[in-house]
């Protein structure tokens, strides 16, 4: 089992030497990556992915592990249900190590209003057949073993989601790919796009060029730097969401739940991974500002639970001195960066483990093993990009997946590659295309579940 933080530090587990060209060039090795990696191999295609530091060490690494198909947007409710198909051939495949395991997830409320708002949820659920439901207190009670009985008055529940252990997955699903046959290389920065007479023919590594007829990026926080440098505008932001591993814990509750003050996955350590119920931070940077008319709708709408902070630290893709422009012949931001690996914020993690406490007396404020952040990319209406772009012809782009990329990944990697290779996405994608921010469409977040 890999140890946490994944950090630069590490020895490179993928040094491939770079071919002179390939099929398809992936930029990313998060779990839309290498997931997309995946599939395009599958097709039969000489696949190359490279990303700038270690596979899994950003968000992809960072999350609460959940795998769900709760609370979703509408739309990519069909996605996440061929995500968890997908992550169960994966389990399969490589065992027991990846953490997979249905356990359900369960939205805990406190008051009438907040039952009220996963009630309200019902709708979509019940539209796809799931097997959401609402619990009593009684029932709530029985799920959440050793907690304080009077602590929630019920909850919903969709016992057919999973859980899956975040910076074990991913490298593990990129072992397999390499023993596959495909390239990786890490820390190899993809600096810029090869473009000819207004196609896309590959990229320009740090460590040389690669030709190529068609290029996957899924850069998670950095896409948005990545294509303004080539032209292309996306409203992308980041915004810092914090978590920490407890030590063991004697046994009791075993799936994924939140409440407004805390969410909790057990782990296969035996320990409990915790986070803030809905607190995140965001960087005022020139992005933000740029982008600020995007996002009021979803800023008025959860204004309580955004903190702000005047400016990113130095090297994140919206720092003010982060450069914007550069010539493939020179080092980029994303060369200085290698992982991107944000300090928690502590004083929200501890007000979590204290809500926790509270939550199991018997267990109380537990202790920590580590701490960390990571930042979470971001849309104006907290569903992804997925879509080519149309002024650069051989470009796909999956971004923006709001914290809810890593239960959904496997299916994002499989739209991707079919996009990338002119194939049937076999999902409606109109949600997910570029042109809603620039084509008048009014800005519909999705539900903040």
């Amino acid at each position: 089992m890999n140890d946490f933080p994944l950090t630069a530090a590490l020895s490179r587990r993928h040094a491939d030497a770079l071919p002179a060209e390939a099929d398809v060039v992936v930029i990313g090795g998060g779990i839309a990556g290498v997931s997309a990696a995946w599939e395009l191999a599958g097709k039969g295609l000489k696949v190359v992915l490279c990303d700038k530091g270690r596979v899994g060490a950003e968000q992809s690494g960072r999350n609460w592990g959940w795998i769900r198909v709760q609370g979703r947007d509408p739309s990519e409710i069909p996605l996440v249900l061929e995500a968890r198909r997908i992550w169960e051939s994966w389990a399969q495949r490589l065992g027991p190590d990846l953490g997979y395991k249905v356990v359900g997830v369960t939205y805990l409320a406190r008051t009438e209003a907040e039952l009220a708002e996963d009630e309200a949820w019902l709708k979509h659920a019940r539209a796809h057949d799931l097997d959401t439901r609402m619990l009593s207190r009684a029932e709530t009670a029985e799920r959440m073993v050793n907690a304080a009985p009077d602590r929630w008055i019920g909850a919903m529940q969709t016992a057919s989601d999973a859980k899956a252990e975040p910076w074990v997955a991913v490298p593990m699903m990129a072992r397999s790919l390499a023993g596959a046959g495909v390239t990786i290389r890490e820390s190899c920065a993809v600096r810029s796009l090869i473009v000819e007479a207004g196609r896309v023919r590959g990229v320009v590594t740090e460590d040389g060029p690669i030709r190529a007829d068609a290029v996957v990026l899924a850069g998670g926080a950095w896409s948005s730097l990545f294509l303004r440098a080539h032209g292309v505008d996306i409203p992308q932001l980041s915004v810092l969401a914090s978590a920490c591993a407890t030590v063991p814990l004697p046994a009791g509750f075993d799936g994924a739940a939140s409440d407004p003050q805390f969410a909790l996955r057990r782990r296969a350590d035996g320990g409990y991974t915790v986070a803030p119920g809905d607190t995140h931070v965001m960087y005022v940077g020139p992005d933000a500002f740029r982008h600020l008319r995007a996002y009021l709708t979803v800023l008025k709408s959860d204004w309580r639970s955004t903190k702000l902070r005047p400016s990113a630290p130095a090297g994140f893709p919206d720092a003010w001195s982060t450069r914007r422009r550069w010539s493939p012949d020179e080092a980029t931001p994303f060369e200085a960066m290698r992982i991107l690996d944000p300090k928690p914020d502590r004083k929200a993690l501890d007000g979590a483990l204290t809500a926790f406490g509270k939550a199991y007396p018997t267990i109380g404020k537990p202790a920590i093993r580590a701490w960390w952040g990571g930042m979470i990319d971001t849309m104006p209406d907290v569903v992804p990009v997925l879509d080519t772009i149309d002024s650069l012809p051989g470009l796909t782009v999956g971004c923006g997946l709001s914290g809810h990329g890593f239960g959904i990944g496997p299916a994002i990697g499989r739209v991707l590659a079919d996009l990338a290779t002119g194939g049937d996405p076999g999902h409606d994608l109109s949600r997910f295309r570029v042109s809603r921010f620039r084509d008048g469409s009014r800005v519909t977040p999705g539900p903040a579940l």
